[in-house]
C-alpha cells in the first residue's frame, strides 16, 4: 500500500502532495473501512440526516435506487419515521430529465398526505442531476408554489466532495437559509458546525455563561420551527467546524450576525490558548482551570497504565486525524500510522509532526493500493477511528464517531477515558 512519512510530506510541501493523496487523480477504492464514509450520504450525519436538522422538516430523495438505498437504515430510526420519502423514477426519467417535472407534484402530494404540515421540504439529489446540470433552485421554487411552503435543495454530490463547496458545506447553508431577520439580543449565541449537540459536560457552555451569554442555540436542540427561527436573534455565531464557514458568512451577509471560529483540538495547551484568545475578543477572562486539570488527569492516568500505547489514527472519527496524532505524540505516545485526507488546514499539523515523529506513515483510505495493506508489522497496538479499527482488528480500538460531539477539554477527557475502557475490556477477554 502506498504511503509517505510525515517527514517526506513536510519536505515536499503543500503544493507538491503526491497524486495518491488526491482522490481526483486516481480511481477511488471504497474499502469496507470507508464505504460509509466516502459517500455524502454517509452513516452518522451525512447529507440525509443533516438535511433534516430543521425541526418538523421532511425530505424527498430524488435518486436512482442504488444511491437512495442506504437511506433505509436511517429511516428505520424512530426519530426519522415519516420524514423520508422517495420519488419513483425509472431509467427513462433519468435519461430524459422527465423526473424533474414530477418533483413539484410529488412534494404537494406528500404534504397533503401528512397529518401535520411540515416546516420545510428538503429535496436531496445525487450525482445524476449534477451530470445533467439540473437547476435545482428553480425546481425548488416550482415545488414551493405547488405546496405552499418552503422547499430547499441539498446536494448529495460525491463529485463535488473536493470542490469549493462540498455537499456537507452546502447542506449547512441550506439549513440556515430559512432564517428571517429579527431584532438582535446581546446575550444570545448560536453554535454552528455540528448536527447534534456537544457532549453534556463540555466546558464551552459554562465559559459562554461566564461571558454573560444567557441563551445558547444549537440547531439540533431546537424543539420546534419557532425556536429554530429565534437563531436570528443571536448577537454572534460561534463556528466550531470549518464546513460551517459558508453558513456563517451567509448569516453575516443576510442577517448581520458576525462570527468567531474555534477549532476542535485535542492538545490541552492549545485548547487553553484558544480559549484565552476567545476571551480576549469578548473582553472576559475565562476560568477553565478545573476543566483543563480534569483532561490532563485523564491523559496522565492512561499514560501511567499504558505507557507503551502505539496508535493508528483514522479519519472516520470526531476529530482531525493529524491534529489528534500530534496531540498523542506530544503526550508521549507513538503514532506509527495515520489514515487521512491532506488539506491546507491540517498540513500545519503535518509540519509539526515531522519535527517530533518524522517516520509516522500517512496512508490515503481511498487510494487503490490500500487493497494490499498489511499492518502485521506496523507496531500498532491500539486504533482510533472506524477505518483504523478495520485495518487493525487484532488490537483494542475506539470508534470515536458518536453523534454527540466531543469538544474542548471534555473531548480530551472523554477520549482517554474511552481508550482506558477499551484497553481494560481487551485485557479481560479470555
Amino acid at each position: 500500500a502506498f504511503f509517505c512519512t510525515v517527514g517526506e510530506l513536510a519536505a515536499m510541501g503543500r503544493e507538491n502532495i503526491p497524486p495518491q493523496f488526491i482522490s481526483g487523480a486516481h480511481l477511488i477504492y471504497s474499502s469496507p473501512a470507508t464505504l460509509a464514509f466516502n459517500s455524502p450520504g454517509a452513516e452518522g450525519f451525512g447529507v440525509k440526516r443533516a438535511g433534516l436538522a430543521i425541526p418538523d422538516s421532511i425530505m424527498l430523495i430524488v435518486a436512482p435506487g442504488c444511491c437512495g438505498r442506504n437511506t433505509s437504515l436511517i429511516s428505520s430510526m424512530r426519530e426519522y419515521d415519516q420524514r423520508f420519502f422517495y420519488l419513483m423514477m425509472d431509467e427513462t426519467d433519468i435519461v430524459t430529465g422527465r423526473h424533474l417535472k414530477k418533483i413539484p407534484k410529488a412534494v404537494k402530494e406528500i404534504c397533503d398526505s401528512l397529518e401535520k404540515k411540515p416546516s420545510v421540504v428538503m429535496i436531496c439529489i445525487t450525482c445524476v442531476d449534477a451530470l445533467l446540470g439540473t437547476d435545482m433552485e428553480r425546481v425548488c421554487r416550482k415545488a414551493e408554489e405547488a405546496a405552499g411552503l418552503p422547499v430547499r435543495p441539498c446536494y448529495m454530490y460525491a463529485l463535488t466532495r473536493e470542490g469549493r463547496k462540498p455537499p456537507m458545506v452546502h447542506v449547512r447553508q441550506s439549513l440556515y437559509s430559512l432564517l428571517e431577520p429579527r431584532k438582535k439580543k446581546g446575550n444570545v449565541v448560536n453554535l454552528l458546525g455540528f448536527f447534534s449537540p456537544l457532549v453534556d459536560d463540555c466546558e464551552l457552555y459554562d465559559l459562554l455563561h461566564q461571558a454573560g451569554v444567557k441563551t445558547i442555540h444549537e440547531i439540533s436542540a431546537c424543539r420546534d420551527y419557532e425556536e429554530y427561527q429565534t437563531m436570528s436573534e443571536a448577537n454572534f455565531n460561534l463556528v466550531l467546524h470549518p464546513e460551517a464557514r459558508f453558513a456563517a458568512e451567509d448569516f453575516h451577509d443576510r442577517l448581520k450576525i458576525p462570527f468567531i471560529e474555534l477549532t476542535r483540538l485535542y492538545q490541552i495547551d492549545k485548547i487553553g490558548s484558544q480559549y484565552r484568545a476567545f476571551g480576549k475578543v469578548l473582553g472576559v477572562t475565562f476560568d477553565d482551570q478545573a476543566a483543563a486539570e480534569s483532561a490532563q488527569k485523564a491523559v496522565d492516568a492512561f499514560r501511567v497504565q499504558y505507557p507503551e500505547a502505539s496508535f493508528a489514527v483514522g479519519e472516520c472519527m470526531n476529530g482531525d486525524a493529524f491534529e489528534l496524532s500530534l496531540a498523542l505524540v506530544r503526550y508521549g505516545f507513538k503514532v506509527p500510522e495515520i489514515y487521512g485526507t491532506i488539506t491546507a488546514e491540517n498540513f500545519i499539523y503535518i509540519k509539526q509532526l515531522a519535527a517530533i515523529s518524522p517516520e509516522t506513515r500517512v496512508y490515503s483510505n481511498m487510494e487503490p493500493t490500500m487493497l494490499y495493506y498489511d499492518g502485521e508489522n506496523s507496531g500498532v497496538n491500539m486504533a482510533i477511528g472506524k477505518d483504523a479499527a478495520y485495518y487493525h482488528q487484532n488490537c483494542p480500538n475506539v470508534m470515536w464517531n458518536q453523534d454527540r460531539q466531543p469538544y474542548g477539554y471534555a473531548g480530551v477527557r472523554r477520549l482517554f477515558e474511552a481508550l482506558t475502557e477499551a484497553e481494560n475490556r481487551w485485557e479481560e477477554q479470555p
